[in-house]
């Protein structure tokens, strides 16, 4: 098993940045990838970016390209994400997300191991 526990959400204004963790622990070996998703009020779960935790690739929603950054610290057995120039519709609660399996990366429903989630805020 795998757990994860997210932190650093919080309220913003427009154009402000957060940095959001998932410290990892538990069976973290093998891990075929590592992502972030997020949900808001009445809409659908998104995948907002992944890390490939072999080959290191990285992929982002378009909606979030040039803004955010994924990343990840091995020694330290968690994974990032650096938000800048926030816009009130990145408003959410963030989840981190492991799996071991192949599969779509930004499928919530390829994902066997979810954090708690985080709550972002960002006002206009």
């Amino acid at each position: 098993q795998v757990q994860l526990v997210e932190s650093g959400g919080g309220s913003v204004q427009a154009g402000g940045s957060l940095r959001l963790s998932c410290a990892a622990s538990g069976s973290t070996f093998n891990i075929n990838r590592m992502a972030w998703f997020r949900q808001a009020p009445g809409k659908k779960r998104e995948g907002v970016a992944v890390i490939f935790a072999g080959s290191g690739a990285i992929h982002y929603a378009d909606s979030v390209k040039g803004r955010f950054t994924i990343s990840r610290d091995d020694a330290k057995d968690t994974l990032y994400l650096q938000m800048n120039s926030l816009k009130p519709e990145d408003s959410g609660m963030y989840y981190c997300a492991f799996e071991r399996s192949v599969g779509t990366w930004y499928r919530g429903e390829d994902y066997n191991y979810w954090g708690q989630g985080t709550q972002v805020t960002v006002s206009s």
